[in-house]
């Protein structure tokens, strides 16, 4: 399937210096970024869903850092931690609180399994209760733990407004575990610039994506509106017809990427059947031919279902953040040995 495509026509040279781009910078070509982790098949951000993120042989565990208000790294998604967690319960009066108003043993004590196993009672298994929010080392831990698969890590810096010297801390963090030692072993990105110019500062030589995205404070929409302002019910087929104002506008934010000392963009995805992951295409081929031209590669986010990854990889993206790596893995002819089910077993869940 990839043969085929790097043969279409008009597209052999643009996938071939894709790749060449990608081999440069140590980063597999095309990329399985494990959003969260195998977070379809598991809570997310949890130890079993990178345990079997890994296993399965995706090429990035994804994380989203924060940090705890003693000052640890901590992998959550959300500003806070109602959806993904038991705090309403815990910590009522603290419930809406951001993550760094709670300490690492407040953040322990936290379930983060549990809402999994409501949300998804078809996927659901008892040893999911109880899970618990990781560290930035908890993550690194599971990623060395399996020296045959040895992924690579992903790491966004979450909101970085709130936590002023992030960047800096994470360089620190993995310079201590010696994962600064090759290129392309991780990856950083983010949605805020500033962010990016700093991770740039702090690790020069560590690949770098701009996260892009459709709406007011980053891509200016053609629609001049925010959801909210718009009134619609329906999220997902809003952000499905939101367009860039321009193409000058779209240019400006690949400018926006390199003088960042970015080597890459994130763009988002409209999927075929809608969702709460669908948002405005990024990855049209004009987007991702000036985005190649540009010298950057293009992961898209996020994807699990497989007419969605042949939409986007016959668009000319690079790599896809996914749910479901061991789905991925397939469509790219890379099967893992063992379905999710038994891997998930062999670790006890």
């Amino acid at each position: 399937m990839i043969c085929a495509l790097l043969l279409s026509a008009g597209g052999q040279v643009q996938a071939g210096e894709a790749a060449a781009l990608a081999k440069a910078q140590g980063i597999p070509y095309p990329a399985v970024i494990a959003h969260r982790g195998a977070s379809f098949d598991a809570p997310e951000s949890t130890a079993p869903a990178y345990l079997l993120a890994r296993d399965l042989g995706a090429d990035y565990l994804e994380l989203d850092l924060q940090r705890s208000r003693d000052g640890v790294l901590v992998a959550v998604h959300d500003d806070n931690l109602l959806r993904t967690s038991d705090v309403a319960q815990r910590f009522p009066e603290r419930k809406g609180s951001p993550v760094s108003a709670f300490t690492l043993a407040e953040l322990k004590s936290l379930d983060a399994g549990s809402w999994y196993n409501q949300a998804y009672p078809e996927r659901a298994r008892p040893a999911f209760v109880g899970q618990k929010i990781l560290t930035l080392d908890e993550v690194l831990d599971i990623a060395e733990g399996n020296p045959a698969k040895a992924p690579g890590l992903y790491i966004e810096t979450k909101v970085p407004n709130l936590f002023p010297g992030i960047e800096a801390d994470l360089q620190a963090a993995l310079q201590k575990r010696g994962w600064l030692d090759r290129p392309g072993r991780v990856v950083l990105q983010s949605f805020d610039r500033g962010s990016l110019a700093l991770l740039h500062k702090a690790i020069p030589h560590v690949p770098k994506v701009l996260l892009l995205w459709v709406g007011k404070g980053s891509i200016e929409p053609a629609s001049g509106q925010s959801f909210a302002e718009s009134g619609e019910a329906d999220k997902a087929a809003f952000y499905a017809r939101q367009q860039p104002k321009s193409k000058a506008e779209f240019e400006r934010w690949l400018d926006y990427a390199k003088a960042a000392g970015a080597i890459g963009t994130g763009p988002s995805a409209a999927l075929s059947e809608g969702g709460a992951q669908s948002y405005a295409d990024l990855v049209q081929p004009w987007m991702n031919n000036m985005t190649h031209d540009k010298g950057l590669l293009v992961h898209v986010y996020t994807v699990d279902d497989p007419v969605d990854f042949k939409n986007v990889m016959e668009a000319g993206v690079d790599g896809i953040f996914t749910n479901r790596s061991g789905e991925l893995l397939r469509y790219y002819g890379r099967p893992p040995s063992e379905d999710e089910g038994a891997l998930l077993r062999a670790h006890g869940y």
